[in-house]
């Protein structure tokens, strides 16, 4: 016969075990995220304007290049037409419709910026790759060039690029800011890339005999990219910002029939005295879209890098 005791423990029945629960890393970003008032704040912001950039052509209330508001401009009297009914914010100096071209703005100002970053995130990350990968004399001169290029204020080489074009345009102004922003991309691949190099699951690879080619494209760049994505969503603000003082200065589109929000600024100066509104609203939607990128970007990189998590 059995134990009493050794029967029990066999015929009890199994408890089970309570499995932990460990949210995915995607997940527990996500709630980080959403517990920032700067990112929510950012994420409104943006999402706004991208809505208005892309249904610009349906939302303008008006043809943004029409001078519907002609008649009533007077050259000394009135110049500008004021707010009445169906035109809320009047018109410009040459009768067309303010918010109009403010909302046909948005479009502009969205597909310059991407645009330009996009340039700027290819072009960087092609460098910092290459230095990344190839050590000693490579690495040494992609990194003079790039400290070089950082060692000039970006806003200053931006004109002094957007100044060697004889006839300024929309592809002139994206070609610029996208150069500017090479150089940063390309410093923080490199660092990301350097990081990879020397990480365990990069070791272990080498160690088994894997290709340094496949090394580098499936476990080195797919880990280096997550900075450089955030440092985009930084960069947008920037490249908006760039493009807003070169079309303030005339070095951006010249056609005024395609409103941009920097074009319609500069384009304000000689009625601000008497019209500041003229300037003052294409300026809060700089400011404000600027604001918007900023706080997504700066809340992502916070979020991310631990050395900075709140």
């Amino acid at each position: 016969m059995r134990p009493e005791s050794e029967d029990a423990v066999t015929t009890a029945p199994a408890v089970p075990r309570r499995r932990t629960a460990t949210a995915r890393p995607g997940a527990q970003t996500l709630r980080r995220l959403l517990r920032q008032p700067a990112f929510l704040i950012g994420s409104v912001i943006t999402f706004v304007f991208v809505l208005v950039a892309i249904t610009a052509p349906v939302l303008a209330p008006h043809d943004p290049a029409a001078p519907l508001l002609l008649d009533q401009v007077r050259a000394q009297s009135n110049p500008v037409p004021l707010p009445q009914e169906g035109f809320p914010l009047g018109g410009d100096p040459a009768g067309r419709d303010l918010l109009s071209r403010l909302i046909a703005g948005a479009q502009q100002t969205l597909i310059v910026g991407v645009m330009a970053t996009l340039g700027g995130f290819v072009g960087g990350i092609a460098l910092g790759l290459v230095a990344g990968v190839f050590a000693g004399k490579v690495d040494m001169l992609v990194m003079r060039a790039v400290d070089v290029m950082l060692a000039i204020p970006s806003l200053l080489m931006a004109f002094s690029i957007a100044a060697l074009f004889a006839h300024p345009s929309e592809w002139t102004l994206i070609l610029t800011i996208a150069i500017v922003q090479v150089p940063v991309f390309a410093r923080l691949m490199r660092g990301s890339m350097l990081v990879q190099r020397e990480t365990d699951h990069v070791l272990a690879a080498r160690a088994l005999g894997v290709k340094p080619g496949a090394i580098v494209f499936r476990h080195m760049v797919p880990n280096a990219l997550g900075p450089v994505i955030v440092q985009a969503t930084l960069s947008l603000a920037v490249s908006i910002l760039d493009a807003a003082a070169l079309s303030f200065l005339g070095l951006g589109n010249p056609d005024d029939g395609r409103p941009e929000w920097g074009q319609m600024l500069g384009g304000a100066q000689q009625y601000f005295n008497s019209f500041p509104h003229l300037a003052i609203y294409p300026a809060l939607c700089i400011i404000v879209v600027a604001l918007g990128f900023t706080l997504m970007g700066e809340s992502l990189r916070e979020t991310l890098d631990p050395r900075t998590r709140r």
